[in-house]
């Protein structure tokens, strides 16, 4: 199954701490991002969101004691079984596509260099979706959806839903918020 076709909820619950995961499981979201956890956690939260009906993508970076290696990547594939990863580092998404996850690569967009190199690494890397920092830059969405052909999902700074109505308008896939008051909108 594609990352589109995943999508019930265009809002992705982006878990930061343990506290929301509750909120998470009881959201209209049905695409949670985990960037909270450790070695020791990580496995119920997994299995607490997929009992819940819920696909699992762990941002590997926010992840304590994984390192940036195949054998996590393998680790992660075979113990935890999320649907899939996200992480800021191209390797970690050219490994983890290997391995059959879905992959995620999340972006800054600090300037346009960076929106260039941003362009070049997911080219070259081939995740199944891209997660660009900040989402509240219509315009470079717009953009950038018609310089790549991965779905883009707009994440960071965005705080109410006029600002997700911009960003799903200017081609985002979905919008990936921390604030678990925006997991019930009705997108």
């Amino acid at each position: 199954m594609s990352l589109v076709d995943m999508v019930e909820s265009q809002m992705i619950a982006s878990v930061t701490n343990e506290m929301d995961l509750d909120h998470a499981l009881n959201s209209k979201a049905n695409i949670v991002f985990l960037l909270t956890g450790n070695l020791m956690t990580i496995s119920s939260y997994v299995d607490q969101l997929r009992d819940a009906g819920k696909h699992v993508f762990i941002h590997l970076d926010f992840i304590d004691g994984l390192s940036n290696s195949r054998n996590a990547i393998e680790y992660v594939s075979s113990q935890w079984k999320p649907t899939g990863i996200i992480t800021t580092k191209s390797h970690m998404v050219k490994m983890a596509n290997e391995l059959g996850l879905k992959t995620i690569q999340r972006i800054f967009l600090l300037d346009h260099t960076a929106i260039a190199k941003g362009i070049e690494m997911v080219k070259s890397c081939k995740p199944d979706a891209v997660e660009i920092m900040p989402g509240i830059m219509p315009k470079i969405i717009d953009q950038l959806s018609h310089e790549i052909d991965f779905p883009i999902i707009a994440g960071g700074l965005i705080d109410n839903i006029s600002e997700v109505h911009e960003a799903l308008k200017a081609g985002a896939l979905a919008v990936s918020s921390g604030n678990s008051e925006m997991w019930n909108f009705d997108l």
